[in-house]
């Protein structure tokens, strides 16, 4: 098991040793709360856009699903004929310049793999940059837009927000509740009682602090052909390699055991680099993986080689919160 792998677990487990970083902790959430201080008072450079900024982020460090729920506001907003823009950092981006505009025929080394999907789903203009003020100002620039949605922008204090939507993994909530390092959290806990919505990965029903959002597979889709196959594609007990270089793998696999499969599991790091020998598995399986890791396989990838696409199902009480504050932000907004 990886060093980092260690580490999650011990944050959402439990380990003593975690005491010892008590001090680095300590350090920690003076800095952030700091942050936080300065930007609610407007010091330092803060930039506000000229139309509504909504953030899509967590406190959390891993996946959350925010990528999902991105493409469903994209097409949620895009219904009531508004023209939305996504600004991203680009983890693990390297492009040639920045700010940088993402297209759908670039390579996932300069995109970055979740700015990459996101716009070969939805064509969505997307720009990158670590600094999403800048990021901003470039995409407005480029394109008359209605709205900006910000990926995993809730700790970037320098640009303004009309809206903070926050994720968490309903399973696997909030640890041991402490702060980096000694735990996996950005912010302390009391952050979450300032923002607009919590989103509950995987809750079944709405909770009294926030609102349930599903991720629900739709199809099984072939890397090299792009032909897209019903769930019954493979037949109930089919074993399978399943790759995940996501921030929760287990929950893909979990995924794959729920549709009748038997995968094979192979999880990678976050945002991981794959290769054809990497995933040159024996014995000869169909291989799955997530559709952020397709975007980066597709020129090496195998004839029998899917990833799991997957939608993004909010609650319908949420959706009405959305739709009642998108009122207020755009009162010229069409309803459908």
């Amino acid at each position: 098991m990886a060093f980092s792998d260690r580490l999650l677990e011990a944050w959402y487990k439990g380990h003593p040793l975690l005491a010892l970083l008590s001090p680095l902790e300590a350090l920690y959430r003076r800095i952030v709360r700091g942050k936080r201080q300065r930007f609610l008072a407007g010091e330092g450079r803060i930039y506000r856009a000229p139309v509504p900024v909504l953030v899509v982020g967590n406190i959390t460090v891993g996946g959350t699903g925010k990528t999902p729920l991105i493409l469903f506001l994209v097409e949620h907003f895009r219904q009531r004929g508004l023209k939305v823009g996504v600004v991203s950092r680009g983890y693990g981006a390297r492009p040639p310049q920045l700010p940088w505009r993402v297209r759908a025929d670039q390579p996932a080394a300069h995109a970055g793999d979740e700015p990459l999907l996101i716009v070969q789903r939805s064509g969505v203009p997307l720009m990158i940059d670590p600094d999403r003020s800048r990021a901003v100002r470039a995409l407005l620039e480029a394109e008359p837009l209605d709205l900006i949605l910000c990926d995993d922008g809730l700790q970037h204090y320098r640009l303004a927000r009309d809206l903070e939507l926050v994720l968490i993994d309903a399973a696997r909530g909030l640890g041991n509740r402490r702060c980096l390092p000694a735990g996996p959290l950005r912010e302390p806990v009391e952050r979450l009682g300032e923002v607009d919505a919590l989103l509950y990965n995987g809750a079944l029903a709405d909770r009294d602090d926030g609102y349930a959002f599903t991720l629900q597979p739709t199809a099984l889709v072939n890397l090299r052909s792009g032909e897209r196959r019903p769930l019954d594609h493979f037949p109930a007990g089919q074993a399978l390699h399943a790759v995940a270089g996501i921030g929760n793998p287990q929950r893909f696999f979990d995924t794959l055991r729920t549709l009748g499969w038997a995968p094979v599991e192979h999880p990678f790091a976050d945002h991981a680099v794959f290769s054809g020998e990497a995933l040159a598995f024996v014995p000869s399986l169909p291989l799955v993986m997530t559709e952020k890791d397709a975007v980066k396989c597709r020129s090496f990838a195998g004839d029998d080689w899917w990833y799991l696409a997957v939608d993004a199902q909010p609650s319908p009480a949420f959706v009405s919160w959305l739709d009642e504050r998108l009122a207020r932000l755009l009162p010229d907004s069409r309803q459908p």
